[in-house]
């Protein structure tokens, strides 16, 4: 948690800098989107929830026009007109890829929206600048590319100008390449005008905090559990990849357990629906159902439940107490810190690359048979999917098993 903040006395710039220096990092930390608009119980939930309190008395803001500042604009309605501008084509093409990433993108509904939002704010930008919001009909002709570059660069240097992060202007600039990106995949565009502005700028991109736990780590862990529900809960994080949050609600609909591809099944995820394959720890799982059905007959179907809470299962930040209370107790520090639940997800990430690099290893033979100096390409060409999804999984599982038998 944040060390005490004397929240009254602090200016708005001051409110924006701890929003980018603490808040946004420590947002990332928890696992939350940071393309979508944070909610005052995100804030809550990483420790900030104070400055919500002092931009209403202090600042007569609300945390949604706080957020416009620091790169995250008011929710837009669904309707053509809130583009509010005043070319036709361009708002038919925004509202055409707009629908090209809910149907085809299997992006979160916030995400979307929060990429709307930011080119409603760019389209906007532009008309005002410059009279008028015609992002396409230039597209076209190579002749203009010098002229429409420059009036994409003047859009950018009012966002640079009213954005405080850099974090929130890259964010912006990634959008909008995006669209100009789209339009050049379906022959509308010759060329993206938004394409090389980040060189125009000194904007720097945060070094994400990669540390993760090394499988001695995990196994320490995992032996200083002694509750069958701590047990299923470090298998959840570092054996299964899971976000704290989805552990939390994680329930029993979600679990597919029988034939050969046993999985968790997610309708939303943080990139839309997907699955996770239960490679290691099914026995364990099986078992913790079992002593949750036979215990209580009214059991709600969560694998983590409480009977506190009205949604009837812990939340992320009881999965981030427990992980990190077992942590302590197995005497585990990263860079001198008590490791927190994302960590056991990174390990998971990191474990699954090296097992992807014990797999190529082991194609060397075959890839010099075949007159390749590549394994990957036995990988690619000479395996089939169930094949590669098959030896994928085997050396993933001899690596979790190692961690967390050892």
């Amino acid at each position: 948690m944040p060390e005490h903040i004397n929240w009254s006395r602090k200016s708005l710039d001051e409110l924006q800098h701890v929003w980018t220096v603490d808040i946004e990092p420590a947002l990332e930390r928890a696992g939350y989107d940071l393309d979508s608009r944070p909610t005052y119980q995100q804030l809550l939930d990483v420790g900030y929830g104070g400055i919500c309190y002092t931009l209403r008395e202090h600042h007569d803001l609300t945390l949604s026009a706080f957020l416009a500042g620091v790169g995250y604009d008011e929710e837009p309605s669904s309707d053509s007109n809130s583009w509010d501008i005043d070319d036709e084509t361009t708002i038919n093409e925004l509202n055409a890829y707009i629908r090209t990433l809910d149907q085809r993108r299997n992006l979160a509904e916030s995400t979307i929206t929060t990429k709307r939002s930011r080119l409603v704010t760019y389209a906007r930008l532009y008309h005002d600048i410059h009279g008028s919001a015609d992002l396409v009909g230039r597209l076209t002709d190579l002749e203009s590319q010098p002229d429409e570059i420059e009036r994409v660069l003047a859009a950018f240097d009012e966002l640079d100008h009213d954005l405080e992060s850099d974090a929130s202007k890259l964010r912006y600039l990634g959008d909008v390449s995006q669209f100009y990106e789209h339009l050049q995949r379906r022959g509308k565009a010759a060329y993206n005008p938004a394409g090389t502005i980040e060189m125009e700028y000194g904007w720097q991109r945060s070094e994400p905090d990669n540390a993760a736990l090394s499988s001695e780590q995990v196994w320490r862990i995992y032996d200083a559990v002694d509750e069958a529900s701590d047990e299923l809960l470090v298998l959840a994080l570092c054996a299964w990849g899971l976000r704290r949050n989805e552990v939390a609600s994680l329930h029993v609909s979600q679990l597919v357990l029988e034939g050969e591809d046993p999985h968790i099944h997610f309708d939303e995820r943080k990139n839309g629906p997907g699955t996770v394959a239960l490679i290691y720890g099914r026995e364990t799982l099986n078992d913790r159902l079992d002593a949750l059905g036979a215990s209580d007959r009214d059991w709600n179907g969560y694998l983590f439940p409480s009977t506190a809470a009205a949604s009837g299962h812990i939340v992320g930040e009881t999965v981030q107490a427990r992980f990190q209370r077992l942590a302590e107790r197995a005497d585990v520090r990263v860079r001198g810190e008590t490791p927190t639940s994302k960590m056991g997800r990174r390990f998971w990430y990191t474990t699954y690359l090296d097992s992807q690099t014990d797999l190529l290893e082991n194609l060397d033979a075959i890839a010099v048979d075949q007159g390749s100096s590549d394994p990957s390409v036995v990988l690619k060409n000479y395996l089939s999917e169930e094949e590669r999804r098959q030896y994928r999984r085997e050396f993933m599982r001899e690596r979790l098993a190692s961690a967390f038998e050892s």
